[in-house]
Parts: structure tokens; C-alpha cells; sequence
């Protein structure tokens, strides 16, 4: 990038904008000047060789052999001259207002001697004090003739004076008229960015620390700078939406870490208030143990929560029965064997391979956390369905549990939103909420659904609820339109 590039690039947009608009009307009006210039003068000159080829018709037959005008040739006016020129350059005759210093150049004069040859003599500028403008035709020669070329002229001072006249009014009105358009585009320019400044004196004061100020976008108009600021707008209301999303997050957690921490905290100053034994100091260990295994929990979990919004709809299909069939079989693991009142079976339904585009670690974690919720607070038996509806697979999580009232599921996948009754349960309110992440992430939808009651959270799907009034959560997932060959390896059904 040269130097002067570098200095442009430097100065205002608004004097860039209105340099560039001043060069383009200069080359303009510099193009339209010189066609004018150019037919005037065209004009003119057709005009003064009509004249001469008259005056050369007019002189020529009373050209004598010597070279002389005869007597009988008519009088000529004093802006009407001749020469009369032999075949070497020499002036034979000549008018009474000419002297006789030839017209032309030798080589002119030779020029001539094949083809007429039309020429001015003396510039327009610096003006001349006899400008003419000269017509020079060959002759009849015969032996005995010396005269080879006749020369006839005309002076051209009102064509000149045309012309310069011409060439002053349009370099008078062509900077007039750069001027003016100068000034008009510096004031378009002035007012097309106007809304730019107010823009960026809007998003100064936003980075300044103002909360809630939007750019000031006029609604009656549509034009590229009114579309920016819409634009604008919408990056300030996801940038605000997302701040407001992790201070509520940040101020969940902080609420959720802090009774775990004081107890932990109260625990280790209760065993350091007397001396104990062996035995009671491996009970407090024990102890701190499961709150310090509470938080790993709570910590893992809110790990999910908050980094599930960074990952990418995974480009390999995942098979979501058989996935089904593995937490089902897991969920089923994790119970206690000694306490078979306590046991929950899982079952799953699944009409066949239901590809769905989701990574499959994230469909995991999903129908792990369904699941879980399902085995913490509702009751046996819990159904998994998974079948296909046009464009989306879909899966139905069903328990015989108590369910939620319609208050509850309208903020169920808030973070740690728990009802009353099951706080004294295990877990920390954000299964749900990790369901609803990966499900919005996948452009998908999630319903939670009792008694008639239905929740939506998503992307909506026309497919309708097809189960009873039991506790329901369903879960649509854009079908993958790139399955794997291979066949699904599950059953149609199982109970793990």
C-alpha cells in the first residue's frame, strides 16, 4: 500500500465519500466540455473549408503559367489571401495582404503536391496576430509551367474568438458546477451518515456501561443504514439476553454452592472444637466425604449446563433407540439390588433405528437425565417410546409418578427450580435444564406434559402428544437425512 494510500485511508469517511464524488463529476464534466469543444470547433472548420474550396474554384483558372494572377480575376476581400507556389516552395505571387514568406512548410508544401492539404497557421493559444487557416491544391502542370500549387486562406480571428470564448465559459461552468456538486455531496454525505454518528455515539455510551439503550432506528424507513441498526439491535438483545443468562446462572450457582459449603465449613469447626477419637474423626470424614461428593455433583452438573450452549450439532447421525436401550440399561444398573422394593425397571419401546442430528454424547446426556429425574421423583414403571413423526424423532419419557402442577412446569427447566416436596431428595433442579439446552441447541423441541397440562419449549413441531395424563416428557429431534447403512442392532422392545 503506497503512501498516499495510507493518507487517504486515514481522513473522514464523509471527505473520502465526497473527494470521490468531486473526481468523478471533474472527470465528467472534463469529458463532456472536450466533446463540446470538439464539435463547436468541427463545426466551425467544416464552415471555413466550404470557403476555401469556393475561394481555390474561384482563383485557380486565373492562375497563369508564370505563376501570376491575371488581370480579370476578381478582387478578393482583405481576410481572403493567396499564394501561388512553385514546385520547389517558392512564392511566384501573392496577395497584396500576404508578404511573400510562404504559408507553409517545405514538407507541407511537397505534401500538398499529391493531395490537397488543409492547415492552420498560427495557434489558438498563445493567440496569433494573423491567424489563418490555409487550403493548398496542385495545379495543372505542363511543361512550360512553373506554377505548381495554388494557396488560399482565410482568416479565422471570429472562429478563434468562438472558441476561446467557448473554452473560458465551460471551464467557468464546469468549476461552478464541481463546486456545486461538491457542497450537495458533502451534505448528502453529511446527512446519509448522520445516522452512523448517532449509532456510534449510542454504542459508546452502551460500552460506558448504560444497560438497556438501544440505537434510535427510524420505523418509517428501509435502507442499508436502518437495516444495520436493526441488526444492531438484535446483536445488543442476544448480547444482553446471553449477560442476563449467566448472572442469573452465576447468582443460581453461587446460591446453590453456598448452603453445601457452609455446612462443609460448620463440619470441619464442630471437629476441631475437642479432641475425638479415631472412630469419630473417620465419622466426620465420612461425613465431609458426602458433601464434598455432593458438590463434584453439583459442580459436574453445572458444567454441563454452562458449556452446552458452545456445542455444535454433531455431524455423524446418532441411532437415538439404541442409545435408549444403553441408559435404560444403566439407569436399571445404578439401582440397588439388596433393596427390591426400591428397584425401578426401565422398559423401551422402538419401532426401529431412529437417526436423529445429534451427537450422541449429547443425546446421552440427555436420556441420562431424563431418566434420573424419572427414577428420583416419580414412580415405576418408566417407559421409554421411540418412534419417528415426519421430519423429527421423537421420545417419550413416561413415569406413574405425582407429576408437576401447571405452575411448576411452566419453570421446570428454570436452573434449580425443584418442587417443595422433593427438595429432600437428591439432585439439584438442573436436569431439566440440561434437557432444554441440548434440545434448543439441536433445534429441536422439548414438552413436559400432566393431566391434560402441555409445556412447550423449542422449536414447535406440528406432531400431537399421543400419551395419558402420567407424567410425560417428550422430546423431538430433527431427523437426520444422512443415517448410516447398517441395520439398528437393538430390540423392539426391552426391559433392561
Amino acid at each position: 500500500m503506497t503512501r498516499m494510500t495510507l493518507r487517504l485511508a486515514r481522513l473522514p469517511l464523509r471527505v473520502r465519500l465526497v473527494a470521490g464524488f468531486s473526481a468523478t463529476m471533474l472527470l465528467v464534466l472534463t469529458a463532456t466540455a472536450a466533446f463540446v469543444y470538439w464539435r463547436v470547433s468541427f463545426a466551425l472548420d467544416r464552415q471555413i473549408n466550404e470557403e476555401l474550396s469556393e475561394l481555390s474554384s474561384l482563383v485557380a483558372p486565373f492562375v497563369t503559367p508564370e505563376g501570376q494572377i491575371a488581370r480579370e480575376a476578381p478582387r478578393l476581400p482583405s481576410d481572403e489571401v493567396y499564394q501561388v507556389l512553385a514546385a520547389d516552395g517558392s512564392v511566384l505571387a501573392y496577395s497584396s495582404s500576404l508578404g511573400p514568406e510562404p504559408l507553409l512548410a517545405a514538407d507541407v508544401a511537397r505534401r500538398a503536391l499529391s493531395e490537397p492539404v488543409r492547415a492552420d497557421v498560427g495557434r489558438l493559444l498563445p493567440t496569433n496576430r494573423r491567424p489563418l487557416h490555409a487550403y493548398a491544391t496542385a495545379l495543372p502542370v505542363a511543361r512550360s509551367q512553373r506554377a505548381a500549387l495554388l494557396v488560399v486562406g482565410l482568416r479565422r480571428d471570429e472562429r478563434d474568438e468562438t472558441l476561446l470564448e467557448l473554452l473560458v465559459q465551460l471551464v467557468v461552468a464546469g468549476f461552478g458546477a464541481l463546486v456545486v456538486t461538491a457542497l450537495v455531496g458533502d451534505r448528502l454525505a453529511r446527512l446519509a451518515l448522520r445516522p452512523v454518528e448517532r449509532y456510534r455515539a449510542q454504542a459508546a455510551d452502551i460500552v460506558a456501561g448504560a444497560s438497556g439503550v438501544r440505537l434510535d432506528v427510524p420505523p418509517d424507513r428501509d435502507d442499508e443504514v436502518t437495516r444495520l441498526g436493526h441488526t444492531l439491535n438484535a446483536t445488543l438483545d442476544a448480547l444482553e439476553a446471553a449477560l442476563e443468562r449467566e448472572r442469573r446462572f452465576v447468582n443460581d450457582a453461587s446460591h446453590e454452592l453456598r448452603t453445601p459449603l457452609t455446612l462443609l465449613k460448620a463440619r470441619v469447626q464442630l471437629a476441631l472444637r475437642r479432641r475425638r477419637t479415631v472412630d469419630e474423626h473417620e465419622q466426620v470424614l465420612a461425613e465431609i466425604e458426602t458433601d464434598l461428593v455432593r458438590l463434584t455433583q453439583l459442580a459436574g452438573q453445572l458444567l454441563h449446563v454452562g458449556t452446552q450452549s458452545a456445542l455444535d450439532v454433531a455431524a455423524e447421525p446418532t441411532d437415538l433407540a439404541a442409545v435408549a436401550i444403553q441408559e435404560a440399561a444403566r439407569s436399571n444398573a445404578l439401582l440397588d439390588g439388596d433393596s427390591p422394593g426400591s428397584q425401578q425397571a426401565v422398559r423401551v419401546w422402538a419401532s426401529g433405528a431412529i437417526y436423529v442430528a445429534l451427537g450422541e454424547l449429547q443425546v446421552s446426556q440427555l436420556l441420562a437425565s431424563l431418566l434420573d429425574n424419572a427414577s428420583v421423583h416419580g414412580r415405576p414403571p418408566v417407559t421409554v417410546t421411540v418412534d419417528a413423526v415426519p421430519g423429527a424423532g421423537r421420545l417419550v419419557v413416561v413415569d406413574s409418578g405425582d407429576g408437576m402442577d401447571a405452575a411448576l412446569l411452566a419453570t421446570a427447566t428454570h436452573r434449580f427450580t425443584r418442587a417443595a416436596e422433593s427438595r429432600s431428595r437428591p439432585g439439584f433442579g438442573l436436569g431439566l435444564s440440561l434437557v432444554e439446552a441440548i434440545v434448543t441447541h439441536a433445534d429441536g423441541e422439548l414438552r413436559l406434559c400432566y393431566a391434560g397440562t402441555h409445556q412447550r419449549f423449542g422449536r414447535l413441531h406440528p406432531a400431537r402428544c399421543e400419551h395419558g395424563d402420567e407424567m410425560a416428557v417428550t422430546v423431538l429431534l430433527p431427523q437426520s437425512s444422512a443415517a448410516p447403512v447398517h441395520a439398528f442392532m437393538g430390540p423392539s422392545s426391552a426391559t433392561a
